[in-house]
């Protein structure tokens, strides 16, 4: 910053009130316009052509489908600790105690268990208009609905590999009832009693068959960060990508799926805040009866803790802990391979076999962040093992 001259409080006294005004704000307006000359940025001769800029907020809450709604209520509430908050035609709602909004899941009857939709909160309501916009340019079409259930006008959308999406910017802030409230301002409830409950909802994970197709039409749409991507060990053929909207390592996961089944879900994720609190849950859910699918461990990319287990209609459960934080604006995806650790930080645990479904069911094979199975590599590589394919 440039010296700046600045008259003494005597010369000042001496000034009348509206010269000494005058002089205050010109020797306000040389200090900023110096500090503006001095630190205007100049442009990285390096700088990559991306999309960083995103109308969205963060993931809001998620709809499942399960065959026994009720059974499915009653693990998430029983087993894992989260609270029913209401229940409205025939849909159950629930709640982490951390999540701000009225509800964090929804689970909805269905003939299997599927993600019937995911739902995000835009930065603005100009922000949805905007966001709207952009999926149409793409060619998507959507539509407006006056909201539902605890949030309001939405826009709803079924994006290019099959995956129905909802967003909005009004919703309900949840209030604790009598006999829930938190001594802390910021909690939105008291901490819950239960040992297994999450505090979060944190992401969801979902099939597709193009992985970097599917991460180029959501950075370019709705300006979804591409944070890594994991090929295969053995060919240049992507099976895994994270994407977010915000800092985190990821809100929304992507797997590769040789199913010829649109739309489908690998697992959904719940966020808690330590470590131990991850390996406490694991004690409990096992001591009563609920096995662990994978885990506990470390994913090397996002370096989340985690560990998986199933719920009753068979859907996959992830919970999380720790991860880092990512606040890079040109920021670019690094990809990994399978050896490098990017779904076992330490490399040294093998992966079991179920963690390759995902839902609803269907034939073909689904990959991992550890890769793809023997049989889904000898699918992807050798497309001449099976007579018909050359």
């Amino acid at each position: 910053m440039f010296p700046v001259k600045r008259p003494n409080a005597a010369t000042i006294s001496r000034m009348d009130s509206s010269y000494a005004k005058a002089a205050l704000l010109q020797i306000h307006e040389i200090a900023h316009s110096s500090y503006r000359t001095c630190t205007q940025p100049t442009a990285a001769s390096n700088q990559k052509d991306f999309n960083v800029e995103t109308p969205l907020s963060h993931l809001a809450h998620l709809e499942i489908t399960s065959p026994d709604v009720e059974a499915s209520a009653r693990f998430y509430e029983e087993k894992f600790g989260m609270r029913i908050i209401d229940r409205v035609d025939g849909n159950v709602y629930l709640r982490c105690w951390g999540d701000y909004y009225r509800y964090s899941l929804v689970v909805t009857e269905g003939p299997e268990a599927s993600l019937a939709r995911m739902a995000w909160r835009t930065n603005s309501q100009a922000a949805l208009e905007a966001a709207a916009q952009r999926i149409e340019a793409t060619g998507v079409e959507g539509s407006w609905t006056a909201g539902g259930h605890g949030y309001g006008k939405a826009y709803e959308f079924t994006g290019p590999y099959g995956h129905h999406m909802r967003l909005f910017y009004d919703v309900e802030k949840f209030v604790a009832e009598s006999g829930f409230e938190s001594t802390y301002p910021d909690r939105p409830e008291r901490r819950s009693s239960h040992a297994a409950a999450p505090r979060f909802l944190d992401h969801v994970t979902v099939a597709t068959s193009d992985v970097r197709g599917f991460a180029k039409w959501y950075n370019e749409a709705l300006g979804f960060r591409v944070m890594a991507f994991v090929d295969l060990d053995e060919a240049p053929i992507t099976v895994f990508s994270v994407l977010t909207t915000n800092e985190k390592s990821h809100d929304l996961g992507v797997v590769l799926d040789t199913s010829n089944r649109p739309g489908r879900v690998n697992h959904i994720a719940f966020w808690v805040d330590s470590t131990e609190d991850l390996l406490r849950t694991a004690d409990v859910m096992m001591e009563n009866g609920t096995p662990m699918e994978y885990g506990p461990s470390i994913h090397g990319v996002g370096e989340q803790n985690f560990l998986y287990f199933r719920e009753p209609s068979g859907l996959r459960v992830e919970l999380n802990s720790g991860g880092y934080r990512n606040y890079v604006p040109d920021w670019e995806a690094n990809t990994w391979k399978p050896s490098e650790g990017s779904n076992n930080f330490y490399k040294n645990g093998a992966m079991p076999h179920s963690m390759t479904e995902s839902f609803p069911p269907a034939e073909g094979f689904t990959a991992t962040e550890e890769g793809a199975s023997p049989e889904m590599k000898e699918a992807l590589l050798n497309p001449y093992a099976k007579q018909g394919r050359g």
